[in-house]
């Protein structure tokens, strides 16, 4: 911890509890503030946000606030979160980790750009979020600029936002569900998305507290299943899309990811994970098969470079693969 750092902890020591300073970033002139169970005192932000601000190299302060929420009271409907300006929320979603759910999602919001639709991209991976990662606005600081909502970053024709741009890199958010879904809410909704046509929404990989809280206060029109061709993967994309029908949210279909691999020097195609499972199973379940998408290099490079292979090589097979999902999803 950097000395201004020190002296920011120390006055929002004054005002709160230090043990309830969830994160402190300190970025480009810009303070960040993440403060947990705390009430939101107007008067104690005011003043604090003026000591912090005059405070040398710093130029702009945000103050967060995230708490424990309380469980939804028996027999009543939980309460809606307001996307102003969204028309159509997609969850993209897996039964389990390492299956490459953020990749689809990243590329199939991508690829529904190129077809015209106005898209926002929400990193709803609150534990382990890389939308900044691969949309490449890791290091970019969260800009508002009327001091009450964040502006959506705007990467490669779309709007997006994360709970990345608000941690350190290597912090481990170490939240229950109750906490964790407070803070989706205020990224949600304190964010200026405009008008978009549709919001493709990252979701946590397995059927947990966040999946359950989106679905409860979110209206999400559609949510697609990631699956490798693996058994056990299958096994999971099962429970994804049981969790998805018992709270009537309308499963799109499944995307069978790494499908099959092409070796570059002879052509030859391997089935590594086994072949056609996703789509065998979106039959016997009666859901959509969406499609296949390879395991191919290209595809991991480009999400780590933070350019996607729909954005960088839109000509190539791979690239084409996600677009052929898109116009089957529009």
């Amino acid at each position: 911890m950097n000395k201004t750092e020190e002296k920011i902890r120390e006055l929002v020591k004054k005002y709160f509890a230090e043990n309830n300073i969830a994160a402190l970033i300190v970025k480009d002139g810009r303070a960040i503030i993440t403060l947990q169970n705390e009430n939101e005192d107007q008067t104690k932000v005011k003043e604090l946000e003026q000591q912090i601000a005059a405070l040398e190299g710093i130029n702009k302060v945000n103050i967060i606030f995230t708490s424990e929420r309380g469980a939804p009271t028996l027999g009543k409907e939980p309460e809606k979160w307001l996307l102003k300006g969204v028309k159509k929320v997609i969850a993209v979603a897996s039964g389990k980790g390492g299956v490459g759910k953020s990749t689809t999602a990243v590329n199939l919001a991508l690829a529904l750009s190129k077809l015209g639709k106005k898209i926002a991209l929400f990193d709803a991976d609150i534990y382990g979020p890389s939308i900044p990662t691969m949309l490449g606005y890791e290091n970019q600081p969260v800009v508002s600029y009327d001091g009450k909502t964040f502006a959506a970053f705007e990467v490669h024709g779309i709007k997006s936002m994360s709970i990345g741009t608000l941690i350190d890199r290597d912090a481990p958010i170490i939240w229950r569900g109750a906490k964790a879904g407070g803070a989706l809410e205020q990224l949600l909704t304190q964010v200026e998305w405009g008008d978009i046509d549709i919001m493709v929404i990252d979701m946590p990989p397995g059927t947990g507290d966040i999946q359950i809280t989106l679905a409860q206060h979110l209206k999400i029109d559609g949510a697609v299943i990631v699956s490798t061709p693996q058994d056990i993967a299958l096994i999971d994309a099962v429970k994804g899309v049981n969790m998805f029908q018992k709270v009537d949210i309308p499963i799109l279909g499944i995307v069978e990811n790494m499908s099959y691999y092409i070796c570059p020097k002879c052509g030859h195609k391997e089935e590594i994970f086994g072949h056609a499972g996703a789509k065998e199973t979106a039959e016997k379940m009666g859901v959509r098969f969406l499609g296949e998408v390879p395991l191919h290099i290209d595809i991991r490079t480009h999400a780590d470079a933070g350019k996607p292979i729909v954005e960088d090589k839109p000509e190539s097979p791979q690239a084409s693969a996600y677009m052929e999902i898109a116009k089957k999803l529009v």
